[in-house]
């Protein structure tokens, strides 16, 4: 199943556009929240200080402080999954194009993209308020509640895995669309959990190789020979960068795969139809 989908990613090598957009804007995310977070953390630190000594800040103040932090923090997380969400949309749009027959571009992406910002939009505010119920109740519990909320986690990410190409293709809005993409993958558990599997497997594997270089360019810069180790660091560094390009492409093009072959009941062309209806068994 990677190297079906690779040889999608070779005809339309531009789909690496969407998640290299996609990393850079996450990026300028957290850049433009990361002083006044920092800031609403301190003043949240400062209050929760002032409560437990029983000193001059009173209640309202604490409130408030907790309020702006939350309000904050809920704002970073539905920016950083709508950019995540909004070049997904762009790539599994494309995805689908070619399995259709079509030969997609960049605009044909961001079109499709652009056209469902409503439903991207609602959907990364339903994302965006999960994960952060799911991070304040872990940070707040203790280890036994740290696993059942990893559990939790996982949980949630399993049953909205479909969500971004039912958004793409239906337009359902995020209730609708959580339910089908729970529908979608109690008929293809076994396709999904093979094809995450091995694509997990094989990253992991590159990763681990790329990160030679990189930990080798360091040591020979620390040592003193950095006309020689900053080469390979940059080289190491440009490995692990198309490694995550290529794994994120890959993820999303299996993704279309999988929702076409569970909604219209045929194998894209690209893929082996015995390979995909044998992996693991339907349900």
């Amino acid at each position: 199943m990677v190297r079906q989908s690779w040889r999608v990613l070779k005809l339309d090598k531009e789909l690496l556009v969407f998640p290299l957009l996609s990393g850079v804007a996450c990026l300028l995310v957290t850049v433009s929240f990361a002083v006044p977070l920092l800031a609403l953390v301190e003043s949240s630190e400062v209050a929760e200080e002032h409560v437990e000594q029983a000193e001059a800040m009173g209640p309202e103040q604490v409130d408030a402080a907790s309020v702006l932090y939350y309000a904050g923090a809920l704002a970073y997380y539905v920016a950083n999954y709508f950019v995540i969400v909004f070049f997904n949309s762009a790539l599994i749009a494309c995805a689908i194009i070619r399995f259709k027959g079509g030969d997609p571009t960049l605009k044909d992406g961001f079109s499709a993209a652009f056209s469902r910002l409503p439903q991207i939009f609602c959907w990364a505010l339903v994302a965006g308020t999960v994960g952060l119920l799911l991070r304040v109740v872990e940070s707040k519990s203790d280890r036994v509640g740290r696993i059942i909320t990893s559990l939790l986690g996982m949980a949630w990410s399993a049953v909205t895995y479909f969500v971004v190409p039912v958004i793409v293709v239906e337009k359902l809005g995020p209730l609708a669309a959580g339910q089908r993409s729970l529908q979608i993958l109690r008929k293809t558990w076994g396709q999904s959990l093979t094809a995450n599997f091995g694509i997990g497997c094989i990253v992991s594997l590159l990763m681990i190789l790329a990160v030679i270089p990189v930990v080798v360019g360091l040591a020979l810069t620390v040592g003193g020979s950095a006309p020689v180790g900053i080469p390979v660091l940059i080289a190491g560094l440009f490995m692990l960068l198309m490694i995550s390009l290529v794994s994120s492409a890959l993820n999303s093009i299996v993704l279309g795969a999988l929702y076409l072959y569970a909604a219209e009941g045929q194998v894209p062309d690209q893929f082996d139809d015995q390979m995909f209806q044998g992996a693991f068994g339907n349900t």
